[in-house]
C-alpha cells in the first residue's frame, strides 16, 4: 500500500528526536513563518495558529506529504508568555519568574494533507510546578544545560527535572515539543498505525 510520505514542518532537533521513537520514515524541512503573537491572542489559539501556519507554509512544496506541525507556547499564572531565552541572562530571568509558580505548557500540534488539505488539529497542556529555586541554582543549571534554544529555559529530557516539583500532562513528550500520543491517534485516524508499519528487514 502506498503511504504518504512524512514532513516534519521544523528544523528543531529535539522534534526530529521525538518522532524517530515512532519508528516512521519521514523527513523534514523548516518553515519561514512570523512567530509574533496577534495583540490579544490567547496562548492556546497562538500555539495552534503557529502549529498551523508551519505546516501550510511548506504544503505547495511538499503537494503529497502528510505535514507535521507543532509548536509550543509556556505562559506564567499571569499570562505573560515565557518564549526561548536566546542567551543566559534572559533565561535566568525566565527562571527566576518561574520558580514557586505553576507554568502553562501549551503544544499545538498540526497534521496537515497537503494534497487535500484535510487538516487535524489539537493543543496539548502540560502544568509544570517548578520549585523554589535559588540564584545559585539557576545560574548552575544554566552552565551545565545552556537550554537557549528552548521554551521555558530548560530541557524536560535533561537536568531540567530537577527544576521540578510536580509534572501535571497527559504527555511528556509534548514538554520536548512534539506530542507523540496525540500524532498517534492522528495519523490512526487516517489509517496509519506506527505498531503496523513493516518493521525493517533483518541484514542476511
Amino acid at each position: 500500500m502506498l503511504r504518504n510520505p512524512l514532513l516534519l514542518a521544523s528544523s528543531s532537533r529535539y522534534r526530529k528526536e521525538l518522532l524517530t521513537r515512532l519508528g516512521l520514515p519521514f523527513s523534514s524541512a523548516s518553515p519561514d513563518i512570523d512567530e509574533s503573537p496577534l495583540d490579544g491572542e490567547a496562548p492556546e489559539d497562538l500555539a495552534i495558529r503557529l502549529a498551523t501556519s508551519k505546516a501550510k507554509a511548506l504544503a505547495s512544496a511538499y503537494p503529497k506529504h502528510w505535514i507535521i506541525g507543532s509548536d509550543q507556547v509556556a505562559a506564567l499564572p499571569d499570562g505573560t508568555l515565557l518564549s526561548k531565552p536566546g542567551n543566559h541572562q534572559n533565561a535566568r530571568e525566565q527562571l527566576a519568574r518561574s520558580s514557586g509558580q505553576n507554568v502553562n505548557f501549551m503544544t499545538g500540534l498540526v497534521l496537515l494533507d497537503a494534497n487535500s488539505g484535510k487538516l487535524q488539529t489539537s493543543c496539548d497542556h502540560f502544568k509544570v510546578h517548578f520549585r523554589d529555586l535559588t540564584a545559585p541554582e539557576i545560574d548552575a543549571y544554566l552552565l551545565k544545560e545552556e537550554p537557549y534554544d528552548c521554551a521555558g529555559s530548560f530541557k524536560m529530557e535533561g537536568l531540567g527535572i530537577t527544576l521540578f516539583r510536580q509534572l501535571e500532562g497527559q504527555d511528556p513528550n509534548s514538554l520536548i515539543g512534539l506530542p507523540l500520543i496525540t500524532l498517534t491517534d492522528m495519523l490512526r485516524a487516517w489509517g496509519r498505525n506506527p505498531l503496523l508499519e513493516p518493521a525493517p528487514k533483518l541484514p542476511a
